[in-house]
Order: structure tokens, then C-alpha cells, then sequence
């Protein structure tokens, strides 16, 4: 049964991580591209590992194995943040398609209210 649930977990995962890289080279912008490589790696990295922590089954290797996890989880969001601000804030301009770009208002609005008044 263990098995079974090892090998499930990492064709999950594999076919997270097919999907972001598919999505690496079919979607229109750099914002798109961060989302389906930041859910691949979350999801798709987190599966394997887990799906390996069952077939192991070990104690040691399940404690080091859910730090790992625990890790990308925490690395992973943080990373697509800072890499969509940094190309938001340079200058970066979505796609034609993308709907209100409500950071750059909002990032607009505040530009305006640090502006002293003589």
C-alpha cells in the first residue's frame, strides 16, 4: 500500500513539474511564467519528496525530508514575490490581456501622498 501512495505522489509531482515547464514556454509574460514556475517547484518538488519520504519510510529521513518541504514552501512563494516585484517596479509591463494592473495604482497613489507640498 505504501508503495502504491510512493509511486502516486511522484507521478503527481511529475506532472506539476511537465505542466510549469510547459507554462515556462507557452504563457505571454514574465508574471504568468513566475506564477507556473513558482507552482511547480511548490507543489510539484513538495510531492516527490514526499512521495520519497513514503517509499523510504526511515525516521531520519522523514525529519530531514519534511525540513526540506517545509523549506521550499517557504522559499518558494517568497522568491516568486520578489522576483514579480523587482520586474514590476523595473519597468516590466504585463501582457495586453493582463485586466487593471491595481499594484501600479496603488504604488501611484502612495508615489503621490510621500510628495511634500510647499
Amino acid at each position: 500500500m505504501s508503495d502504491t501512495l510512493a509511486i502516486t505522489l511522484i507521478a503527481v509531482g511529475v506532472l506539476f513539474d511537465i505542466s510549469g515547464c510547459i507554462g515556462l514556454v507557452r504563457l505571454p509574460d514574465v508574471y504568468n511564467r513566475i506564477q507556473a514556475s513558482s507552482k511547480c517547484v511548490t507543489i510539484g518538488t513538495s510531492m516527490i519528496l514526499g512521495g520519497s519520504l513514503v517509499l523510504l519510510g526511515s525516521t531520519a529521513a522523514t525529519l530531514k525530508g519534511l525540513i526540506c518541504i517545509g523549506f521550499i514552501l517557504l522559499t518558494s512563494a517568497t522568491a516568486a514575490h520578489a522576483l514579480a516585484r523587482a520586474a514590476h517596479r523595473s519597468g516590466v509591463a504585463p501582457c495586453p490581456q493582463t485586466k487593471p494592473d491595481t499594484y501600479r495604482e496603488d504604488r501611484l497613489k502612495s508615489m503621490d501622498e510621500e510628495e511634500p507640498t510647499s
